[in-house]
């Protein structure tokens, strides 16, 4: 075990020691000069002409803080590595603008504080991935109503227990994934609201004594609105807490569906096949066609709810205040969560949109399963007025026998049916021959089921058209999102540009 002098001989004797760089502050510097910096750079912008508006620098004092900014080599920054001599990025840049400007430069920090900057940077970088991973929700989204447009007349079983349901399309399970998707994308526009909101002004958690504008910060960074207890814009973690959750449902229910369309791929089921460019071939076995593409979803799906639930681990014993340290090492994961489900929503969409569905095997399959009867207890119903308990009780005989003489669904005879009913009702049955091979016809089951929500062609269909139309009500928002951001960012950059054009 190593003294305390040991340690210190080779940690060294000031801040910051060796391995403290090592486990922490390089990290934290290589995350920010990659994805803090625009963000920092744009809240000096908007803080300097806030200061400029509001009186409190000059107008020639601020003039030579903007040029000190114009002049900042962004691209020499993000080559930089960490050297020590700075505690983090946020200092660096100070540095540079002091040397560059003198020590007029220092007033860029009036008012506020790494606190409140802190969180506003964070609160940027989310919002911006955050709409990229949006996009990604939608374009899945367009392309899974595509295929639900395409099959909505293809019959298969439906599973429920991981056992054969009933009769349905498979246009009806697409959906089911499309009305999952759409609330994942409701929860996440949620949760951007949430994020979307500055903390500046707030300073370290009291505001200041100084008459700065939060409401001009809120408006020149793109904000919606302000975060408005000062306390709780720099103690407050629920939004990227919110977005994780929102982020790890979609994952989470994007994992089932990939875990279906995985095994339908085998040749038991037999009902998909994945395009050459997402299929592995065996190295030593050459008949196998490994569709890898779903089993690296499923996988980086799994990876993408750790990462979401490494984020809420991390908030849990945080303290109610100063959160911005935490969130050094915390943001990542989110950022990350965020990648990995873009990625999955856009490599599921090319899949799906190349995969080969076999028509012929899912409609035999399902004229053969016994998942059609409900409809002959259904029919027994109309037909003989029994209760349904009753007509259940007929219609179970039925399969029991049917299945131990080895007979498809389509096998059933009327003469079996009235033998059982004459077993339950002591009578035989009004059924007719034709209302028997009805009943047990799966495409006259799907299409009778026009209730709102069911799988009938037409009401498929009907739901499609809605759902494009929540789909492009969806984009425009996304690029309403796009272009507010983007237009107050680049409105700083005019700003500047202007006070160097009127000297």
């Amino acid at each position: 075990m190593r003294n305390r002098e040991q340690i210190l001989q080779e940690e060294g004797a000031r801040f910051p020691g060796r391995t403290y760089t090592e486990a922490v502050l390089e990290p934290a510097f290589e995350e920010a000069k990659t994805n803090l910096l625009d963000p920092m750079m744009a809240i000096n912008k908007a803080h300097l002409i806030m200061l400029k508006e509001q009186g409190l620098v000059s107008g020639e004092e601020a003039e030579r803080i903007a040029e000190a900014l114009r002049g900042l080599d962004l691209g020499a920054l993000r080559q930089s590595t960490y050297t020590g001599q700075f505690e983090d990025l946020f200092f660096q840049v100070e540095h540079e603008l002091l040397e560059a400007a003198g020590d007029i430069a220092g007033n860029l920090h009036l008012a506020r504080s790494r606190n409140d900057m802190g969180i506003a940077i964070y609160r940027m970088v989310l919002r911006e991935k955050l709409l990229v991973t949006l996009n990604g929700a939608l374009a899945l989204k367009s392309q899974l109503l595509a295929f639900a447009e395409e099959h909505a007349d293809t019959i298969m079983i439906g599973y429920t227990h991981t056992q054969q349901a009933q009769p349905t399309t498979l246009a009806h399970y697409i959906m089911a994934v499309v009305d999952s998707l759409d609330r994942d994308i409701r929860r996440m526009q949620a949760a951007y609201a949430n994020c979307n909101r500055s903390s500046m002004g707030s300073a370290a958690l009291t505001t200041s004594g100084f008459a700065i504008s939060r409401e001009r910060m809120q408006q020149l960074l793109g904000f919606d609105e302000l975060i408005y207890n000062s306390y709780d814009a720099i103690g407050g973690a629920d939004y990227v807490g919110e977005i994780m959750t929102a982020v790890q449902l979609a994952a989470i229910n994007l994992g089932r569906s990939t875990q279906d369309f995985l095994l339908w791929c085998t040749q038991e089921f037999g009902a998909l096949r994945a395009a050459d460019p997402y299929v592995q071939i065996s190295s030593i076995m050459p008949q196998k066609r490994n569709p890898v593409s779903f089993e690296h979803m499923r996988a980086l799906l799994s990876s993408c709810v750790g990462n979401t639930q490494t984020v809420l681990t991390m908030m849990h014993n945080t303290p109610f205040g100063d959160i911005v340290d935490t969130e050094d090492d915390m943001q990542p994961y989110a950022w990350k969560a965020l990648g990995v489900l873009d990625r999955m929503y856009r490599l599921l969409s090319c899949v799906i949109g190349t995969m080969d569905v076999n028509k012929d095997v899912l409609r035999e399959r399902t004229e053969g399963s016994y998942a059609i009867v409900t409809e002959l207890a259904d029919t027994l119903v109309r037909t003989d007025g029994l209760s349904f308990r009753n007509a259940h009780h007929i219609v179970s005989a039925v399969v029991k026998r049917g299945v131990a003489e080895g007979r498809a669904a389509s096998e059933i005879t009327l003469d079996l049916v009235n033998e059982a009913a004459q077993a339950v009702i002591g009578r035989k049955l009004a059924l007719s021959e034709e209302q028997l091979r009805l009943a047990l016809d799966p495409e006259h089951f799907v299409a009778i089921r026009t209730l709102p929500g069911g799988p009938a062609p037409a009401e498929i269909r009907r739901t499609i058209e809605k759902r494009r139309a929540s789909q492009r009500s969806e984009e425009e928002w996304l690029a309403a999102a796009r272009s507010q951001t983007a237009s107050a960012l680049a409105e700083l950059d005019r700003t500047l540009a202007g006070w160097s054009e009127a000297q």
